[in-house]
Protein backbone atom coordinates (compact mmCIF):
# COMPACT_ATOMS: atom_id res chain seq x y z
CA UNK A 1 0.00 0.00 0.00
CA UNK A 2 1.43 3.59 -0.70
CA UNK A 3 1.53 6.48 1.62
CA UNK A 4 -0.78 8.26 -0.36
CA UNK A 5 -3.27 5.21 -0.17
CA UNK A 6 -3.03 4.98 3.34
CA UNK A 7 -4.13 8.66 3.84
CA UNK A 8 -6.65 8.38 1.46
CA UNK A 9 -8.12 5.52 3.67
CA UNK A 10 -7.72 7.28 6.81
CA UNK A 11 -9.98 9.92 5.88
CA UNK A 12 -12.52 7.97 4.29
CA UNK A 13 -13.15 6.44 8.01
CA UNK A 14 -12.37 9.32 10.12
CA UNK A 15 -15.93 10.85 8.09
CA UNK A 16 -17.55 7.12 8.30
CA UNK A 17 -18.17 8.34 12.19
CA UNK A 18 -19.87 11.64 11.33
CA UNK A 19 -22.16 10.30 8.41
CA UNK A 20 -23.08 7.44 10.88
CA UNK A 21 -23.80 9.60 13.71
CA UNK A 22 -26.67 11.49 11.32
CA UNK A 23 -25.24 14.47 10.70
CA UNK A 24 -25.09 13.97 6.86
CA UNK A 25 -27.57 10.87 6.40
CA UNK A 26 -30.79 11.29 4.43
CA UNK A 27 -32.45 9.57 7.64
CA UNK A 28 -31.37 11.49 10.86
CA UNK A 29 -30.86 7.57 13.31
CA UNK A 30 -34.31 6.87 15.81
CA UNK A 31 -33.18 5.99 19.52
CA UNK A 32 -34.41 2.34 19.66
CA UNK A 33 -34.77 0.24 22.14
CA UNK A 34 -32.18 -2.36 20.37
CA UNK A 35 -29.70 0.05 20.26
CA UNK A 36 -29.57 1.29 24.24
CA UNK A 37 -29.00 -1.99 25.08
CA UNK A 38 -26.20 -1.84 23.95
CA UNK A 39 -24.45 0.86 25.81
CA UNK A 40 -22.77 -0.93 28.62
CA UNK A 41 -21.73 -4.26 27.01
CA UNK A 42 -18.69 -5.51 27.58
CA UNK A 43 -16.41 -6.81 24.33
CA UNK A 44 -16.15 -10.15 23.79
CA UNK A 45 -13.11 -11.41 23.87
CA UNK A 46 -11.32 -15.11 22.33
CA UNK A 47 -7.92 -16.48 21.78
CA UNK A 48 -7.29 -15.45 17.63
CA UNK A 49 -5.09 -18.07 17.39
CA UNK A 50 -7.65 -20.90 17.44
CA UNK A 51 -9.02 -20.01 14.01
CA UNK A 52 -6.50 -20.48 10.92
CA UNK A 53 -6.23 -16.95 8.68
CA UNK A 54 -5.97 -17.22 5.41
CA UNK A 55 -2.82 -17.09 3.83
CA UNK A 56 -1.53 -16.65 0.27
CA UNK A 57 -1.39 -20.72 0.19
CA UNK A 58 -5.30 -20.80 0.54
CA UNK A 59 -6.05 -18.31 -1.98
CA UNK A 60 -6.70 -20.23 -5.28
CA UNK A 61 -9.14 -17.89 -6.37
CA UNK A 62 -9.66 -14.51 -7.81
CA UNK A 63 -10.18 -12.41 -5.46
CA UNK A 64 -13.96 -10.67 -5.47
CA UNK A 65 -15.61 -7.51 -4.01
CA UNK A 66 -18.67 -9.00 -1.33
CA UNK A 67 -22.40 -8.88 -2.76
CA UNK A 68 -24.33 -10.47 0.52
CA UNK A 69 -23.28 -10.15 4.25
CA UNK A 70 -25.14 -13.91 6.00
CA UNK A 71 -25.57 -12.22 9.77
CA UNK A 72 -25.20 -14.61 12.90
CA UNK A 73 -29.46 -14.57 12.65
CA UNK A 74 -29.27 -16.04 9.34
CA UNK A 75 -30.47 -12.24 8.05
CA UNK A 76 -29.27 -11.83 4.09
CA UNK A 77 -27.93 -8.04 3.54
CA UNK A 78 -27.07 -7.24 0.30
CA UNK A 79 -23.85 -5.42 -0.19
CA UNK A 80 -22.14 -2.98 -2.82
CA UNK A 81 -18.90 -1.47 -3.63
CA UNK A 82 -18.94 1.84 -2.12
CA UNK A 83 -16.29 4.83 -2.08
CA UNK A 84 -16.52 8.46 -0.75
CA UNK A 85 -18.94 11.63 -1.60
CA UNK A 86 -17.13 14.83 -2.76
CA UNK A 87 -16.92 16.00 0.86
CA UNK A 88 -14.96 13.18 1.56
CA UNK A 89 -17.85 10.86 3.42
CA UNK A 90 -17.93 7.01 3.49
CA UNK A 91 -21.32 6.54 0.72
CA UNK A 92 -22.60 4.12 3.13
CA UNK A 93 -26.26 3.32 1.52
CA UNK A 94 -29.02 5.25 2.23
CA UNK A 95 -31.28 2.26 2.55
CA UNK A 96 -30.73 0.18 6.06
CA UNK A 97 -31.46 -3.21 4.39
CA UNK A 98 -27.97 -2.58 2.56
CA UNK A 99 -24.74 -2.90 3.33
CA UNK A 100 -21.89 -0.62 1.94
CA UNK A 101 -18.30 -2.25 1.08
CA UNK A 102 -15.33 -0.21 1.01
CA UNK A 103 -13.54 -0.66 -2.22
CA UNK A 104 -10.56 0.57 -0.70
CA UNK A 105 -10.13 -2.52 1.64
CA UNK A 106 -10.03 -6.38 0.51
CA UNK A 107 -12.11 -8.83 -1.12
CA UNK A 108 -13.28 -12.15 -0.51
CA UNK A 109 -9.93 -14.28 -2.01
CA UNK A 110 -7.72 -11.84 -0.60
CA UNK A 111 -4.59 -13.03 1.52
CA UNK A 112 -4.43 -10.29 4.08
CA UNK A 113 -6.36 -6.85 4.84
CA UNK A 114 -9.91 -6.15 6.41
CA UNK A 115 -12.65 -6.72 4.40
CA UNK A 116 -14.81 -3.48 5.45
CA UNK A 117 -18.55 -3.44 5.93
CA UNK A 118 -20.63 -0.75 7.04
CA UNK A 119 -24.48 -0.07 7.11
CA UNK A 120 -26.75 2.43 8.99
CA UNK A 121 -28.12 0.91 12.56
CA UNK A 122 -31.24 2.72 12.14
CA UNK A 123 -33.76 5.69 10.45
CA UNK A 124 -36.66 7.83 11.31
CA UNK A 125 -38.61 6.43 8.28
CA UNK A 126 -37.12 2.78 7.93
CA UNK A 127 -36.86 1.51 12.16
CA UNK A 128 -34.51 -0.28 12.76
CA UNK A 129 -32.00 -2.19 9.75
CA UNK A 130 -30.39 -5.66 9.56
CA UNK A 131 -27.36 -4.45 11.35
CA UNK A 132 -28.79 -3.76 14.32
CA UNK A 133 -28.02 -7.56 15.91
CA UNK A 134 -24.33 -6.27 15.79
CA UNK A 135 -24.85 -4.73 18.70
CA UNK A 136 -25.60 -7.91 20.70
CA UNK A 137 -23.65 -10.42 18.77
CA UNK A 138 -21.70 -12.13 20.55
CA UNK A 139 -17.86 -13.94 20.12
CA UNK A 140 -18.17 -17.51 18.56
CA UNK A 141 -21.02 -16.27 16.47
CA UNK A 142 -20.70 -17.05 12.42
CA UNK A 143 -20.96 -15.07 9.67
CA UNK A 144 -20.85 -15.51 5.99
CA UNK A 145 -20.06 -13.62 3.00
CA UNK A 146 -20.74 -14.24 -1.01
CA UNK A 147 -20.11 -13.21 -4.09
CA UNK A 148 -21.71 -15.06 -7.16
CA UNK A 149 -20.35 -18.44 -6.47
CA UNK A 150 -17.39 -17.54 -3.85
CA UNK A 151 -17.99 -17.73 -0.13
CA UNK A 152 -16.30 -17.82 3.18
CA UNK A 153 -17.32 -18.34 6.24
CA UNK A 154 -16.61 -16.03 9.26
CA UNK A 155 -16.31 -16.35 13.00
CA UNK A 156 -16.47 -12.89 15.41
CA UNK A 157 -13.63 -12.60 17.76
CA UNK A 158 -14.98 -9.43 19.18
CA UNK A 159 -16.97 -6.19 19.37
CA UNK A 160 -15.49 -2.79 20.32
CA UNK A 161 -17.19 0.75 20.97
CA UNK A 162 -15.39 3.09 19.20
CA UNK A 163 -15.80 6.87 20.48
CA UNK A 164 -17.34 8.87 17.27
CA UNK A 165 -14.68 10.78 16.33
CA UNK A 166 -11.17 10.46 13.54
CA UNK A 167 -10.59 6.55 13.62
CA UNK A 168 -6.53 7.66 12.40
CA UNK A 169 -6.06 5.85 15.93
CA UNK A 170 -8.57 2.74 14.95
CA UNK A 171 -6.22 1.91 12.05
CA UNK A 172 -6.87 -1.56 12.62
CA UNK A 173 -10.81 -1.37 11.29
CA UNK A 174 -9.70 -0.34 7.31
CA UNK A 175 -5.84 -1.45 7.57
CA UNK A 176 -4.82 -3.40 4.36
CA UNK A 177 -1.79 -4.89 6.40
CA UNK A 178 -2.29 -7.49 8.63
CA UNK A 179 -4.86 -11.34 8.89
CA UNK A 180 -7.50 -10.98 6.74
CA UNK A 181 -10.23 -10.30 8.81
CA UNK A 182 -13.81 -9.40 8.11
CA UNK A 183 -14.57 -6.19 9.65
CA UNK A 184 -18.38 -4.67 10.16
CA UNK A 185 -19.08 -1.16 11.82
CA UNK A 186 -22.66 0.45 12.47
CA UNK A 187 -23.74 3.04 14.63
CA UNK A 188 -24.30 2.58 18.25
CA UNK A 189 -25.78 4.34 21.56
CA UNK A 190 -25.66 6.33 23.49
CA UNK A 191 -27.87 8.60 20.67
CA UNK A 192 -27.68 12.57 21.56
CA UNK A 193 -29.52 14.29 19.04
CA UNK A 194 -28.03 17.89 20.07
CA UNK A 195 -24.29 15.97 19.60
CA UNK A 196 -25.13 15.12 15.99
CA UNK A 197 -26.64 11.80 17.05
CA UNK A 198 -25.05 8.50 18.25
CA UNK A 199 -21.92 9.02 19.89
CA UNK A 200 -20.42 5.32 19.74
CA UNK A 201 -19.32 3.02 16.39
CA UNK A 202 -19.69 -1.08 17.00
CA UNK A 203 -17.03 -2.66 15.31
CA UNK A 204 -17.25 -6.24 14.97
CA UNK A 205 -13.82 -8.37 14.10
CA UNK A 206 -14.35 -11.38 12.66
CA UNK A 207 -11.72 -13.79 11.31
CA UNK A 208 -11.95 -16.89 8.25
CA UNK A 209 -12.77 -20.26 9.89
CA UNK A 210 -11.11 -21.33 6.60
CA UNK A 211 -10.25 -20.22 2.58
CA UNK A 212 -12.80 -19.07 0.28
CA UNK A 213 -14.62 -21.99 -1.33
CA UNK A 214 -16.48 -22.17 -4.84
CA UNK A 215 -20.09 -23.95 -5.06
Amino acid sequence: MTPARTLGLVVALSVLAAGCAGTTAPDAPATTGASSSTTTAPSPTADPSSVAPATRADTVVRPRAPSLVVLPGGRRVPVRAVGTTPAGLLAVPDDIDVAGWWRGGARIGDPFGSVLVAAHVDSTTQGLGPFAELLTATSGSRLRVESGDLHQEFVIRERRLVPQGSLVDDSWIFDASGDLRLTLVTCAPPYDASRGGYQNLAVLTALPLGPPETS
